[in-house]
């Protein structure tokens, strides 16, 4: 009686400790609140199709024919390495990197719809990004983003970021677009 009492209680133990370490794990800790941050950024964001070294490139295309007439015809994706200046001149002080990719999502107007990854190389945001996904219908001169995330001194981000076109040649798809950007932070 005793061994069947001592050989139940060893069961029951192992099948307790067994199903301690075979489950999910989680923990709740209490939250300490942070104080929201708001952030606003000003700078261009070169996207250079053409010439010997350019900062965006086509790395997909569509199976259709194309007329020639558009840059970035339907359904084309391209990935991009763009640089973000303190101003227009791309020989202005370069701050960080737009990477990541757009694709022409707009049969009947030029619509990308892009995710950039803005990582910032210089000043008090050095090591930190934003990352943005939206839809940019490009042929509008000012367009809103939405800014979906972050890293660094910019965790947990959220907020918009409003274009405006600064210049784009027409023919190669070249261009320079102001970024006026909010981002709400911890």
């Amino acid at each position: 009686m005793e061994a069947r009492l001592i050989s139940a209680l060893i069961l029951t133990v192992c099948a307790t400790v067994a199903a301690v370490h075979g489950q999910y794990y989680s923990e709740t800790v209490p939250n300490s609140p942070m104080k929201e941050q708001l952030t606003n950024l000003h700078f261009f964001f070169h996207d250079t199709l053409s010439g010997k070294d350019p900062t965006a490139v086509l790395v997909a295309k569509p199976n259709i024919t194309d007329d020639g007439s558009s840059p970035a015809p339907f359904g084309s994706v391209f990935a991009i390495d763009d640089p973000l200046t303190v101003g227009p001149e791309i020989t202005s002080e370069t701050i960080g990197n737009a990477r990541g990719l757009y694709v022409s999502a707009g049969q009947d107007l030029l619509t990308l719809v892009a995710y950039f990854d803005f990582g910032f190389t210089k000043g008090e945001f050095n090591g930190s990004s934003i990352s943005l996904f939206s839809r940019n219908p490009v042929l509008e001169t000012e367009r809103e983003l939405a800014v979906v995330g972050g890293r660094g001194k910019f965790r947990m981000a959220r907020g918009f970021a409003q274009l405006k076109t600064y210049s784009v040649n027409g023919k190669n798809g070249d261009a320079i677009v102001e970024y006026n950007v909010t981002v709400i932070h911890y």
